[in-house]
């Protein structure tokens, strides 16, 4: 019953949190109430200066990202659109987001929802960057490797998308490290909004660190195939963890689907 309270109370911040992204035609504050470690961080001051070449250890960031409106949709994207039913829309019952079965955020999503906590550890050649929601990690090469081709190509040699893509990244100055990933699949969402994206997708991440207690980040999205123009969806902040830990967190589909029996079922029978 612990469990499944605590998926009650999951469930219900992830709708309200896709409540707030869909709404991204006038922004508002970013979602996370006074007690998000986000905001109990935020008198800890700048921590002096950043360590060069370095975003090692464990940073907290808001629940939801807030995100600039999306540019014209290509037909195939709003073709794509129209099929999205977000929580903000139906009800949780109907809704197809792919986090209601615990499929995986996927990315660039898995940057702007649920990124309460993210950490980086830098090894020889590669930087892995790890995220509390779910206890997923992704590979960043740097070892001057390029991004794969042709990913979901029909050629023999090419590559399959995946759920959190292909990333090179590269230290532009002492202070921002720069990402880019190409191939992520497009069975997932771009944001809560539902809006899509293709498997020709291309992101660039720029982590800019501030100071030491502070973190930037940029995120471009590039998929002409689903958006008339490049755009930034968001920039984001993150602050130093000092007691570098991490709550379990995961979405557990067994406890989903006990939700949608026990919560969604019966609250779209009533609403119609």
């Amino acid at each position: 019953m612990r469990n499944l309270l605590k998926c009650f109370v999951f469930c219900a911040a992830a709708m309200l949190a896709s409540t707030y992204a869909f709404a991204q035609d006038s922004p508002k504050p970013n979602y996370g109430g006074p007690e998000d470690l986000y905001q109990k961080l935020g008198d800890n001051g700048s921590g002096g200066a950043a360590p060069r070449r370095d975003l090692s250890g464990f940073w907290a960031g808001m629940v939801a990202q807030k995100l600039n409106p999306v540019p014209t949709m290509t037909p195939w994207g709003q073709e794509q659109f129209q099929q999205h039913k977000t929580n903000a829309q139906y009800p949780v019952a109907e809704s197809n987001d792919p986090l209601k079965g615990c499929d995986p955020l996927g990315f660039p999503r898995s940057m702007l929802f649920m990124t309460r906590g993210i950490a980086f550890s830098q090894m020889p050649g590669r930087v892995i960057e790890m995220f509390q929601f779910n206890r997923v990690w992704r590979e960043i090469w740097t070892d001057g490797r390029p991004l794969p081709k042709s990913v979901g190509g029909n050629s023999s040699d090419a590559p399959d998308p995946r759920w959190y893509g292909y990333s090179v990244g590269r230290w532009e100055d002492d202070y921002t490290f720069v990402v880019d990933t190409v191939g992520s699949d497009d069975r997932s969402w771009l944001d809560n909004a539902g809006h899509p994206h293709s498997a020709e997708l291309r992101v660039q991440e720029r982590f800019k660190r501030v100071d030491h207690n502070n973190l930037e980040v940029t995120i471009r999205i590039d998929d002409p195939k689903t958006y008339a123009k490049p755009f930034v969806i968001t920039t984001a902040n993150f602050k130093w963890i000092p007691g570098q830990e991490f709550e379990e967190q995961f979405c557990v589909p067994s406890e989903e689907a006990d939700y949608q029996k026990l919560i969604g079922e019966p609250a779209a029978h009533g609403a119609k």
